[in-house]
């Protein structure tokens, strides 16, 4: 009923944000992109991965949770086969911050070249 209620709504204002955007290109962030349907907004579906063991790691510190919780967490999304194959472009985020930073720079590059600049 909460889902039914919200998520039109939810879809009405990230469309109108998205139509406000005066940059380039806007990114929609969106942890259930590819789940949630919201692909069909956008041109170009980027994720940033990490390899599983990292993105436990990771989410178990952010969040202060056991690991059975961010699995669960993680069953609920698509599988990370899936994600990436569906993906447009991925950011591997299994370094530092500098390589980080230089793929982040790599792709804003690519997506000013894109038609009209609109990724």
């Amino acid at each position: 009923w909460l889902e039914a209620l919200l998520h039109p709504l939810i879809r009405q204002e990230i469309l109108a944000t998205l139509a406000r955007a005066a940059s380039p290109y806007a990114i929609l962030v969106s942890p259930l992109l590819f789940e949630s349907g919201q692909r069909a907004l956008v041109r170009r579906g980027l994720v940033i991965d990490a390899p599983e063991a990292l993105q436990l790691e990771r989410a178990m510190r952010r969040d202060g949770v056991d690991e059975a919780q961010v699995r669960a967490i993680l069953a609920a999304q698509l599988p990370r086969a899936e994600r990436l194959a569906k993906a447009d472009d991925v950011i591997c985020n299994d370094g530092d911050l500098a390589q980080l930073h230089t793929e982040v720079e790599r792709l804003h590059s690519f997506y000013l070249t894109l038609d009209g600049g609109q990724a």
